[in-house]
Formats: C-alpha cells, structure tokens, sequence
C-alpha cells in the first residue's frame, strides 16, 4: 500500500500552480477547485511555526519595504485556511512583514484547501527549493522535514542518518522493516529536494550542528562563508576562536587570511607561556639561592611568616 508521503516524493502533481513551472511536483491530495485569491486582514494570517529562515538581510528587507510602500503586495502570499477562521503562512514571509511594517492592514493571498501537515511540508519545501538559504537554514530545514515526514524528533532524524551512513560504510543490511522503510523516504526526499545526496548531508551538514553558537548565529546571518566557519570552528582556544571570529567578521578576511591569523596567534599565545614559564623558573631558583644564604631561619618571626608561605605553596602544588 502507498503511503503519503511515498506519493508526496513520487512528485504526482505540479506545484507550478503556486510558483511556476521551476519547482517541479508534489502530491498534496489538494482541491484544486477550492483554491481562491482573496484580499485577507493580516491580523488573520499566523506565522508558519517552523519556519526555516531565520534571518532575513536587513538592506534587503528595507528595499522591498520600499516597493511595497510605492507598489503595494506585487505578489500573492500563499496561505492555507485554518478552522478558526484564520489563515497558516506557506509563503511570504518577508512580504507580509513588510506590509506590516508601512501599516497595510490586508494583503492578497491565494488560499489553499490544506491540513496541517501538507501546510508544513509546502512551506518548508518552497524554502528549502526557492530561497537562498544558508547552510545552517538549509540543514534545519531538511531536518524538520525529514522529522515530520518520519515522525520522529530531530535528534532521531540524525540518529536514523548517521545508522545509514555506518550501514553504508560497513556494507550492512538492515532488516528492521521500520528501519528500511525509513531509510527509503529519506532517499526519496533528498532525491526529490535535489540539492544533495543524503551521503552528503551527513557528511558535510550535520556536523554543522556541533559547531559553538557564535559561530552557527554567524552563519545564520550570512556574516561568514560555510568554509571559513569550520576553520574558525576548530580553534579549541576559546578566546583566540572568538577574536579570529570577530577579525574575519570585520575585516571580510579570506580563508587564507584567516589561517595566517590563527598561525599567528597561537604562536604569540605559546611564546608568552614559555617566558611567562621561565620568568616563574628563574624566579623560584633565585629565592631558593638566596633562602639559603639568609639569615631568615633564626629569625622566630620570620619564621613563622615563612612557614605559612610554604604551606600555600604546598597547597598550590598539589591543586
């Protein structure tokens, strides 16, 4: 028996009736009669839940403010109508903030006869195949996807990824039935996104996921080239990794300018330990010459001073 979503990626229907015919098909079981066009009150319109960007150019974001406070909504924001009487976003979020933001009360909308999930799906589809998203959107994205699509969280999602990649590598079948059935649709909805294979994912995004959360906000605001990320991600110093981060942020170094950087640095680090080391060296040799040629130990007072400064440097050198 087929299921949805085996029909979903089997790519049955066209979705050019949303966007045209650049991306390409879907079977979401949709009335196709009861799809409408209609001028709706923002205030009707929720936001999709799990949008997939989320981070939206800010000089970008000022030019379509622009059009839209001269031109009006130019193109229909895409919508599915909710029991409440209200509306889910798919498409158009830039578009409806900016309506928003010149104070329209209402914007064109086509109206689509979905359920919730189809909803999800269309929306994170439509994003992850119309939109430039970065790296880590694109990575969240196909996750959530691949999430509702399996049922299963998130972490399952990478859990069920990486058992494929270990199966592949070890030439291993699976013969959990679930497991198999699982590892098809993950199959066909990277074949049906085209972007990459699920191999690739693996191997190149999901290590994304582990990167510091500096770094991964960087790259969600377009500040900073996947490539010149991981570099910077492997600096295990902390405050060497945040001040390279900052530098090639600032100053729009290249990849060859941010090793040169790091080099640099680590080098300045290791050098101020070795004289930082032979200073404390020298010193402790120093007391200790000098300890012996004074007149410290028949002093009773200073004795007792010295015996406490010996036993914090015990204690100090058993920490």
């Amino acid at each position: 028996m087929t299921s949805k979503r085996d029909k979903a990626y089997g790519a049955t229907i066209d979705l050019s009736r949303l966007y045209g015919s650049s991306l390409g098909s879907l079977d979401t079981d949709v009335d196709q009669e009861s799809d409408k066009i209609a001028v709706i009150p923002i205030e009707k319109i929720k936001r999709t839940p799990d949008q997939v960007r989320r981070y939206f150019d800010p000089m970008k974001m000022n030019q379509l403010v622009s059009s839209v406070r001269i031109d009006g909504i130019l193109e229909n924001l895409i919508v599915s109508s909710l029991n409440d009487g209200k509306f889910q976003l798919i498409s158009g979020e830039r578009r409806l903030r900016a309506a928003k933001e010149v104070g329209l009360t209402e914007v064109p909308a086509k109206i689509l006869n979905l359920d919730e999930f189809d909803s999800f799906r269309i929306s994170l589809i439509e994003n992850l195949q119309r939109e430039d998203l970065n790296p880590v959107e694109e990575t969240d994205g196909i996750i959530k996807l691949l999430a509702g699509e399996l049922h299963l969280s998130e972490d399952g999602v990478v859990s069920l990824l990486y058992q494929m990649q270990n199966s592949l590598t070890r030439q291993v079948v699976n013969h959990n039935v679930v497991v198999q059935e699982n590892q098809e649709t993950v199959e066909k909805i990277f074949n049906y996104l085209g972007r990459l294979s699920w191999q690739s994912f693996v191997k190149h995004r999901l290590p994304l996921r582990k990167l510091p959360e500096n770094i991964l906000e960087s790259l969600r605001q377009g500040k900073l080239a996947y490539t010149k990320a991981q570099v910077v991600a492997r600096i295990k110093d902390q405050g060497i990794r945040e001040e390279i981060l900052n530098v090639a942020i600032e100053e729009g170094l290249s990849l060859s300018e941010i090793r040169a950087r790091i080099a640099e640095l680590v080098q300045k680090k290791t050098s101020g330990k070795i004289d930082i080391e032979s200073e404390l060296r020298e010193k402790t040799a120093n007391c200790l010459k000098v300890l012996k040629k004074s007149k410290v130990l028949n002093s009773p007072a200073k004795q007792k001073k010295l015996r406490k400064i010996l036993e914090q440097l015990e204690k100090l050198l058993e920490s």
